[in-house]
């Protein structure tokens, strides 16, 4: 069992990572049942799941778990979605003392964030992350946001979580593609600013995917304790600091847009490809040499994720792409900073990027 904080003063929280702690939830979510109760969202392919041994673990507990499933996939981060779920907690006689769980991916705990933070004008929440993704990233650090037709996370709110709990055991049923795309996540972590973690990645991420849950676990902490360091330094992006967290996202938010935010392109593998177009422009710009572009071109390959604008099977021009691009919510000033890098675990804000020469790298790249 290993515990560590997300320091944020008053809106400090743990994130306990324990195999087999989702049969102990009862034991360590009983302090926010205040009501005796819990209001548990998820979707239905993790309620198939994972929902009965929740159950089972608050057998006799005397807790009740109200459970709401969602639809599965990304279009549950809309409105239509939002209201329905406000509108469900407020006929179940929700109230600002109780607590919502989020049992699911980055989907439900991005919803059930968003839905705590504005119902009865807020009320808590906790994560129990199911996928590699939402362990590794979207459980920790307070993002919650439900998607526009405009672009991705467009809507949202700063709502830390009380409380996360993570089971690496609960990989085990998790698709193989859902899991390579959370591994992106991992490897994100290794290229932001720590060279040795992703040697370590390159070493065993064969064991990773043959799911041992000593790889896992290594994984997992490695990756909350890199991002709870950077969200305790700066919450809401305010500094520039928790911009590295999103190394590969504007490049892979742009690719999401282009496949319409659908199953043809899931997070982690806009992700990847991402940060493999990144490490290219960055090449291009003369701060990181050819052979460390190469090298995460590589890897991603060896693991089956996507490392260019082929194999993420996205056909648009430039233009096209970088268009996407001006939705994001860090534009400023009519300008898009850009995480690039110096090398491997060497990645920096880049506030000068042309928009002209990123349409002409893109209608360069293949």
């Amino acid at each position: 069992m290993t515990q560590i904080t997300v320091e944020l003063g008053e809106h400090s929280y743990p994130i306990l990572v324990q195999p087999g702690a989702l049969e102990q939830a009862a034991t360590h979510l009983k302090a926010f049942a205040s009501n005796q109760r819990l209001f548990v969202l998820t979707d239905e392919h993790v309620g198939s799941a994972l929902l009965p041994r929740l159950r089972q673990a608050f057998a006799g507990s005397g807790i009740e778990l109200v459970v709401n499933r969602l639809p599965a996939g990304e279009t549950s981060k809309s409105w239509q979605q939002l209201e329905l779920v406000t509108d469900w907690l407020l006929g179940q006689g929700v109230e600002r003392s109780d607590t919502l769980v989020a049992l699911g991916g980055g989907v439900i705990g991005d919803l059930t964030g968003f839905a705590a933070a504005i119902v009865k004008r807020g009320c808590g929440f906790v994560q129990i992350p199911t996928s590699l993704l939402a362990q590794v990233d979207s459980s920790v650090g307070g993002k919650t946001a439900i998607n526009s037709s405009v672009g991705k996370n467009l809507i949202g709110s700063f709502n830390q979580p009380r409380f996360v709990l993570i089971d690496p055991l609960v990989l085990n049923s998790l698709p193989d593609r859902e899991l390579r795309a959370g591994y992106a996540e991992v490897v994100k972590y290794g290229l932001i600013n720590d060279a040795s973690f992703f040697r370590w990645c390159e070493a065993n991420s064969e064991q990773l995917f043959n799911r041992d849950p000593d790889a896992l676990s290594e994984a997992i902490i490695h990756s909350v304790r890199a991002k709870a360091l950077i969200v305790g330094e700066d919450e809401k992006e305010l500094s520039g600091r928790r911009a590295l967290l999103n190394l590969g996202h504007t490049f892979g938010h742009a690719l999401e847009a282009e496949t319409g935010f659908s199953d043809r392109l899931v997070h982690g593998e806009a992700v990847a490809a991402g940060m493999a177009l990144a490490f290219g422009y960055s090449v291009r710009r003369g701060h990181c040499d050819a052979a460390a572009a190469e090298r995460v071109t590589a890897h991603l390959k060896s693991v089956d994720l996507p490392y260019n604008l082929s194999s993420a099977s996205v056909r648009a021009s430039g233009q096209r792409l970088v268009d996407h691009m001006m939705h994001d919510k860090k534009m400023s000033g009519g300008s898009l900073p850009f995480l690039l890098a110096n090398g491997i675990g060497q990645s920096f804000l880049a506030k000068d990027v042309d928009l002209d020469d990123v349409v002409a790298f893109l209608d360069e790249s293949d």
